[in-house]
C-alpha cells in the first residue's frame, strides 16, 4: 500500500502539531501557571496520529492518562485541550479535569487516567454500535502495563466471544513508570501472547507513522467488514519523564543512551525524512508546517492565559 501525498502531508502536520503544543508546554510548565500533572507524548505521536487517520468522526476512540496526542489526532480543539490543563473555564471539560482526563464529546474521543480503566468502556461502545447495527468500530490506546491489569483480559475475552469491533492499540513504551517491561512481564511479545485468547494480533514500529497508517488501514478496513476484535501492539518510546516536563536518565530505570537511541527514531524527524526522500515536501515546505505548529499552539497558550477562571459556585456542578 502506497500512501498518497496529502495523506503523508497530513501525518506529518498532525505530528508536528502534537510536538509543538507539548514541547511548549512543557517549556513553560515549571511556572505554575499549570497545576494538573501532565503525561507528555511527545516520543509517541506516530501512533495515534497514524490510527486515527484512518477512523471517521463517529468512530469512537478512547485514551489513557498519555491522552494529549489522542485527542488531537482526533480533530480535539488545541485552544480547549491548553485552556483546560491551564485550568480555565474555556477548556475542554471546563478547567476541572485536567491533563488527563481530555475529551471531546463531539470528537466521540475520551479519556481516564485510571490504568487501563478505558479498556472495558470502549468494549461497551463498541457493543453499543454493534447492537445499533452500525459499522463504526471503537478504538481504546493503552500501554503496556494496562494489559497486566485483570480487566484487560476479562475485554479481550468478551469482544472476541461477542464479536465486537474494538481496535486494542497498545502503545509499548517498555515502561509502567519506571520499571521496565523485562522486571514485570514474560520475555514472550506482547501480541502473541494476546493472540493466545482468540485475538487477531500484529506488532509494528511504533515510531514509523508510515508503517502504522499503513497496517491500521488494512486492520481497520478489515474491521468495518468483520466487525471482529483486533490488537495492535505498537513500539514506541516517551522522551520525557513518565508525569512532568523534564527529559529523566542516568537514574536507576534507564540511560542516556537508551534514551539517545530512541531520539534517533524520532517519529517526526523519520517523517520529515521520508516527505523529502518520496518528493512530497521540500525542506522549505516542511519548515512551513513545523512554523504554522508553532504559531497555532503559542496561539492557543495566549488563549488559555486570557481565558475565565471557573466560578467558585460552580465547584460541586456535575459532581455526583
Amino acid at each position: 500500500m502506497k500512501i498518497k501525498r496529502n495523506a503523508a502531508v497530513s501525518l506529518f502536520k498532525g505530528m508536528a502539531r502534537i510536538r509543538a503544543i507539548e514541547d511548549l508546554l512543557a517549556l513553560i510548565y515549571p511556572l505554575g501557571e499549570m497545576r494538573t500533572p501532565t503525561h507528555f507524548s511527545i516520543g509517541q505521536e506516530a501512533v495515534s496520529v497514524g490510527v486515527i487517520a484512518n477512523l471517521k468522526n463517529e468512530d469512537a476512540v478512547f485514551a489513557s492518562h498519555r491522552c494529549h496526542a489522542a485527542y488531537l489526532a482526533k480533530g480535539g480543539d488545541m485552544n480547549r485541550m491548553t485552556a483546560e490543563l491551564f485550568g480555565r473555564v474555556t477548556g475542554s471539560c471546563g478547567g476541572i479535569s485536567g491533563s488527563a482526563h481530555l475529551s471531546s464529546p463531539e470528537k466521540n474521543m475520551f479519556s481516564a487516567p485510571i490504568l487501563g480503566s478505558m479498556v472495558p468502556v470502549a468494549v461497551g461502545a463498541a457493543l453499543s454500535l454493534s447492537m445499533d447495527g452500525k459499522k463504526n468500530i471503537a478504538a481504546v490506546f493503552c500501554g503496556d502495563a494496562a494489559i497486566e491489569e485483570g480487566v484487560f483480559s476479562e475485554s479481550i475475552n468478551f469482544a472476541v466471544v461477542k464479536g465486537l469491533p474494538v481496535l486494542f492499540v497498545c502503545e509499548n513504551n517498555f515502561f509502567s513508570t519506571h520499571t521496565h517491561i523485562k522486571k514485570r512481564q514474560p520475555s514472550i511479545p506482547i501480541y502473541k501472547r494476546i493472540s493466545g485468547l482468540g485475538i487477531r494480533a500484529k506488532r509494528i514500529d511504533g515510531n514509523d507513522v508510515t508503517e502504522v497508517y499503513k497496517a491500521s488501514s488494512k486492520i481497520i478496513n478489515s474491521m468495518r467488514k468483520t466487525s471482529k476484535p483486533y490488537f495492535l501492539e505498537c513500539q514506541t518510546y516517551r522522551f520525557k519523564e513518565h508525569v512532568g516536563p523534564n527529559i529523566d536518565y542516568d537514574n536507576p530505570y534507564r540511560t542516556r543512551r537508551e534514551l539517545s537511541y530512541w531520539m534517533s527514531k524520532c517519529p517526526v524527524k523519520r517523517m520529515e525524512q521520508y516527505l523529502i526522500k518520496n518528493r512530497a515536501l521540500s525542506p522549505k515546505g516542511i519548515q512551513g508546517i513545523k512554523d504554522a505548529a508553532q504559531k497555532e499552539a503559542e496561539d492557543a497558550v495566549r488563549f488559555a492565559r486570557r481565558s475565565a477562571w471557573p466560578r467558585i459556585r460552580d465547584i460541586l456542578k456535575n459532581v455526583y
